[in-house]
C-alpha cells in the first residue's frame, strides 16, 4: 500500500505552530507536504502574543483545536500522517479516533477524560487550570518552563528557549480535556497504526502516563507501539537531539 506523503503537526498547549519550523523544514527534505497549522488564537510571533495576548485565546478550548485540525485534514487530498505533541498527542489520538488519518502520533501526549493522570501531572500542569486565578489566561513563568519544559538543558539555553516559543495559553483547552465527555477515547475501537513517544524525564507527563494510555487500547487487530527516549524532557520536539525523535517517526512510519 502506498504511504501519504502528507504530514500534519499539531503543536500542545503553552506553545504555537512556530516549535514545529524545524521540522516543517526537516520533512519536507525527505520529500513531504507538511502542514503546521496553529491552534486557534494561537497564531503570531510568540514574543509579541506574550505582549499583546490574541483576542481569540480565551475562547478557545480543546474541541476548537480538533475542529480546526479536522477542517484542514478534509481539504487534503489524501488522509495525513498525524504528529501531535502534549495536548496535540491527545488531539491526534481523538482524530484517529474519528478516522482523520493514515496513522497517528502522540509525543509525550496529553491523557483523555476517561484515564487519570498521576500526581506529578497534576502538580505541574495544575495553573494552567486557572480554577484559584482571577487572570483570563495562563501564561507561564520562567521558573514555571524551566521546570516543565526546559529540565533537561542547560540553565544558559533556557532563557533563549523560552523567548523563542513560550506563548500564553487558554484555560478552556485544558479545562475541556478533563471535563468535557468529547475528550474521552474509544479504546476498543479498531484503529490505524499509533505510535507513542514519551520522554524519559518529561515533568508533565512522564512515560508511566504514556505506557497506561498506550496500554489501554485493545483492538487485537489495529498497530500500537511505544518508546521511551531516555533523557528526553517535556521540550523533546526542540531541545538538543529533536532529529533522532523527528527520524524514528518517519523509519517507524515508512516501515508499516
Amino acid at each position: 500500500m502506498a504511504k501519504s506523503k502528507t504530514i500534519v503537526l499539531i503543536h500542545g498547549n503553552f506553545v504555537n505552530n512556530t516549535s514545529w519550523t524545524e521540522w516543517k523544514h526537516y520533512y519536507e527534505q525527505k520529500g513531504y507536504q507538511v502542514y503546521t497549522p496553529a491552534n486557534p488564537g494561537h497564531e503570531g510571533n510568540p514574543a509579541e502574543l506574550r505582549a499583546k495576548v490574541h483576542p481569540d485565546l480565551v475562547k478557545t478550548g480543546f474541541i476548537d483545536v480538533v475542529n480546526n485540525v479536522d477542517k484542514l485534514i478534509n481539504a487534503l487530498p489524501e488522509k495525513p500522517l498525524i504528529i501531535g505533541h502534549s495536548m496535540g498527542g491527545m488531539a491526534t489520538l481523538k482524530l484517529v479516533e474519528m478516522g482523520k488519518a493514515a496513522a497517528g502520533v502522540s509525543i509525550d501526549g496529553a491523557p483523555p477524560k476517561n484515564v487519570f493522570p498521576p500526581f506529578q501531572t497534576l502538580k505541574t500542569v495544575l495553573p494552567s487550570f486557572g480554577f484559584f486565578s482571577f487572570n483570563k489566561y495562563f501564561m507561564g513563568s520562567r521558573k514555571w518552563f524551566d521546570y516543565a519544559f526546559f529540565n533537561t538543558m542547560p540553565d544558559a539555553e533556557k532563557e533563549t528557549a523560552f523567548e523563542k516559543i513560550a506563548v500564553p495559553e487558554s484555560y478552556k483547552v485544558s479545562r475541556e480535556l478533563v471535563l468535557n465527555s468529547f475528550s474521552n477515547l474509544d479504546f476498543n475501537k479498531p484503529h490505524e497504526p499509533i505510535l507513542f513517544v514519551g520522554g524519559g524525564n518529561d515533568h508533565i507527563f512522564p512515560p508511566s502516563l504514556t505506557q497506561t494510555i498506550a496500554g489501554r487500547y485493545k483492538d487485537a487487530n489495529s498497530r500500537v507501539k511505544i518508546k521511551i527516549f531516555k533523557g528526553k524532557s517535556h521540550f523533546i520536539c526542540g531541545e538538543p537531539g529533536w532529529e533522532e525523535v523527528a527520524d524514528y517517526i518517519l523509519n517507524w512510519y515508512e516501515n508499516l
